[in-house]
């Protein structure tokens, strides 16, 4: 069943470092560019670093939007104001009241900076607090040690281990972690998130009064 509600529409969250844009043809262009490193995808079933590739990763991303089971987001880096990746909500359900926050990617001077922990928050408080889900999930290869610390930061629980899962685009039979977040932790997540997000702006020069302003 696809999605009907309005509030699982398209929508553009925006914060102090990153704004969340819904992801459209226009976009394919730079992130081509932007993902033409191969490593960015080596934990990918497929690679996307080829122009080719990259349209594959658009047609899967816009299929799922016409569907009713994805959200995909084009990641605006603020400091550079043009896009530097891509995210998405997948696997929708309104019955269930659930989504996965994942096919995320972002250009590697980008990596291990604010940006990634301000864009869960976003998408985060727009499923708990707008979409009223009451369970976000995540999953990423058992060899992922980084996208694994990553996820233990922001709060999420390991929930175990799908074996032999995928196959990945190397050959390697991939193990895939699944964690989660649930409405009922929601509130101790986004109260860490707020305070990581706070040690990383006081030490920054202050932006306009209007930044961080969310639209979710």
């Amino acid at each position: 069943m696809g999605i009907e509600a309005p509030g699982f529409g398209p929508v553009t969250l925006d914060g102090r470092h990153v704004r969340l844009e819904p992801l459209s043809r226009s976009h394919l262009a730079p992130l081509t560019v932007e993902g033409a490193d191969a490593a960015i995808f080596q934990h990918f079933p497929a690679g996307f670093s080829s122009a080719e590739g990259m349209r594959a990763f658009f047609d899967d991303a816009l299929q799922m939007r016409e569907k009713g089971t994805g959200l995909p987001f084009v990641i605006i880096a603020k400091s550079e104001g043009k896009p530097v990746g891509s995210t998405r909500f997948g696997n929708l359900s309104r019955s269930h009241r659930r989504a996965e926050i994942g096919w995320t990617w972002l250009a590697p001077r980008h990596q291990r900076t604010g940006i990634n922990t301000e864009m869960k928050y976003l998408m985060l408080r727009h499923a708990f607090e707008t979409l009223k889900l009451i369970r976000v999930e995540f999953k990423t290869d058992s060899l992922n040690e980084k996208s694994r610390r990553a996820l233990v930061r922001i709060g999420a629980v390991e929930e175990g281990t799908f074996r032999n899962h995928m196959i990945v685009q190397s050959g390697r039979i991939r193990h895939s972690v699944y964690y989660s977040i649930t409405d009922g932790d929601w509130p101790k997540v986004k109260a860490h998130l707020e305070e990581l997000m706070a040690r990383t702006y006081a030490s920054e020069s202050p932006l306009p009064a209007t930044a961080g302003r969310g639209t979710g």
